[in-house]
């Protein structure tokens, strides 16, 4: 009885170390991050991106005129925005200042409170006007009223694409522009990374030989 006992004693005894391990890994466990919780924690709204679109009732309910295209600024790319403006149905044949003129204006405009609510922005700022070339100048010149390489690399991107994509560019995504300084023009050329990394320094081709006089 007195052996049985003594038994009963030291398994009772040899549970001790094995209780205290057990005690000592609990405490190590929340320092390693593992502890549990029964209460919620907030950690805020998972991130999103912006759409970069606009749906198409604001673009029909904007202003009136014919159906453009212009390249705005969203999540550091170009994206091409489809807008209206007011330019005659019959533009003069060969002539790119109108639909220019247009095009540059729709840039400089403050984008509207959808495509704001959407990520769009421009960097295109005035006071800022395009004429037509001058005597010796490529057929199709443009002109701004400030030299191109004095705008900030991300208001020239977006112009260069605006025009090019358009019946004012010259063609092959190009748009030959100049300033009104005494300096030639200047073929510009709107590439994929260039709509990708509009902060980057807009690629240009050679320019082709002067129209006749």
């Amino acid at each position: 009885m007195i052996r049985r006992r003594r038994t009963g004693v030291g398994r009772r005894t040899g549970v001790g170390p094995v209780a205290a391990a057990v005690a000592a890994l609990s405490v190590l466990l929340p320092g390693c991050g593992i502890r549990t919780t029964s209460v919620p924690v907030d950690a805020g709204p998972a991130p999103s991106r912006v759409p970069c679109s606009v749906s198409g009732e604001d673009v029909t309910t904007r202003s009136a005129g014919i159906p453009v295209q212009v390249f705005l600024v969203c999540g550091s790319q170009l994206t091409a925005v489809d807008r209206r403006a007011p330019l005659p149905e019959e533009k003069t044949s060969g002539d790119p200042v109108p639909t220019a003129s247009a095009l540059l204006e729709q840039l400089r405009s403050e984008p509207s409170e959808s495509e704001r609510g959407a990520g769009f922005a421009t960097a295109v700022k005035g006071p800022l006007s395009v004429t037509g070339g001058r005597g010796g100048d490529p057929a199709g010149t443009l002109r701004l009223s400030r030299q191109p390489e004095d705008l900030t690399a991300t208001a020239l991107s977006q112009i260069v694409c605006t025009f090019a994509r358009s019946s004012a560019g010259a063609g092959a995504d190009t748009v030959v522009l100049g300033g009104p300084g005494a300096y030639a023009p200047r073929r510009y050329q709107c590439t994929t990374e260039l709509r990708e990394r509009p902060e980057s320094v807009a690629p240009t081709v050679p320019v082709s030989s002067p129209s006749a006089s």
